[in-house]
């Protein structure tokens, strides 16, 4: 076992800590990896503050893992020491079900093993990024292209592959109407894609505040949806709509501006139920649907598009101590547009 550094959250309700974890042994299949950046995402607020569900404490979180490859085991044969790699939103899964041995780990019909809160293969708690090293199965590592720097590739293992993957999945692309709602850390990189594949790009936000910079990125144009009037002359309009928020939208009025066959989808995950009136369905055939991560064939795929495409996320590295006051920052939508742990401050 290896003692590392991290930060851990030790219950719901207490700030994040300083604490010392347990890394495994490098098995045979294993690679040990050297984290430089860590993401802070959303989904770790929620996670850590029991807003979905209960968890064992202390905690430690951070599913947009990068870094170098110290130490491969002896059956290892994708990796070698040095290498830039990446670790994203799951560290197993069966590998046996239906889903999994169609390449869709990440809709492992046994449940695919996240990586922090997450009941490992050797029946412990997994841990996540913020700390100075993970070991992790092979098969759940990514390859970080060179043209992408280690604090830019971190978010992509889960902004990046949560919106590339329902994009390419519903065939986002030119000639395609794509609008984007919410332009937060997935958003961002929803418009920064949808852009490079070719679609016709709109941003559906609460207000024009970021207006300057979703054009920036690759959007035509930026929309306040307090203005209600919008719902209204965006009826019937677009072929795709990715929901990236996660917090209740009014579903009804984003659903009326599918054109024929359109499909709304939601990669944000508010904990509260979203209603929708199948009446509004049946008109235009349009779908409502949900999209989780993608999985590690599609990862890897994202991840050559975007240093194919000079996609990188924009990011604000800051220290581990500055942890907490980045979660309330992330909850008042006070960044722009991905906080990045770096993680040699974590060293003791």
């Amino acid at each position: 076992m290896r003692t590392v550094n991290a930060y851990a959250a030790p219950s719901a309700t207490e700030p994040l800590v300083p604490v010392t974890i347990e890394r495994r042994d490098v098995g045979p299949t294993d690679v040990l990896i050297a984290i430089r950046y860590a993401g802070i995402c959303h989904s770790d607020i929620h996670t850590v503050r029991g807003e979905w569900g209960e968890i064992a404490y202390p905690q430690v979180v951070g599913h947009e893992i990068v870094g170098e490859v110290l130490e491969v085991g002896a059956d290892v044969t994708r990796y070698a020491v040095g290498d830039r790699v990446g670790v994203g939103c799951m560290v197993n899964s069966c590998r046996e079900c239906e889903n999994c041995l169609a390449g869709m780990e990440n809709y492992c019909l046994n449940g695919m093993t996240g990586t922090y809160a997450a009941v490992d293969r050797d029946g412990t708690i997994t841990q996540g990024g913020y700390s100075t090293h993970i070991v992790v199965d092979e098969d759940f590592v990514l390859r970080v292209p060179e043209s992408i720097p280690y604090e830019a590739a971190a978010p992509l293992l889960c902004a990046g592959i949560t919106t590339y993957s329902p994009l390419a999945h519903w065939g986002a692309g030119p000639g395609k109407r794509v609008a984007v709602v919410g332009m937060g850390g997935l958003g961002h990189m929803a418009v920064k894609i949808a852009a490079a594949m070719g679609a016709e790009v709109t941003v559906l936000s609460q207000s024009t505040s970021k207006e300057v910079d979703s054009l920036a990125f690759g959007a035509t144009r930026h929309l306040a949806t307090a203005d209600g009037s919008v719902f209204r002359e965006l009826r019937n309009t677009f072929d795709l709509i990715i929901n990236t928020v996660s917090a209740p939208i009014n579903i009804e009025a984003h659903l009326r501006m599918l054109r024929l066959d359109g499909t709304l989808v939601n990669v944000g995950a508010p904990p509260e139920p979203l209603p929708v009136r199948v009446f509004t369905l049946f008109s235009n055939r349009r779908s409502f649907a949900g999209s989780s991560i993608g999985s590690i064939g599609e990862t890897q795929e994202m991840l050559d598009f975007c240093a194919e495409k000079g996609i990188a996320p924009a990011v604000e590295v800051i220290a581990a101590d500055r942890v907490n006051e980045a979660y309330e920052r992330v909850l008042a939508s006070d960044v722009r547009y991905r906080f990045v742990i770096d993680t040699a401050t974590l060293a003791g």
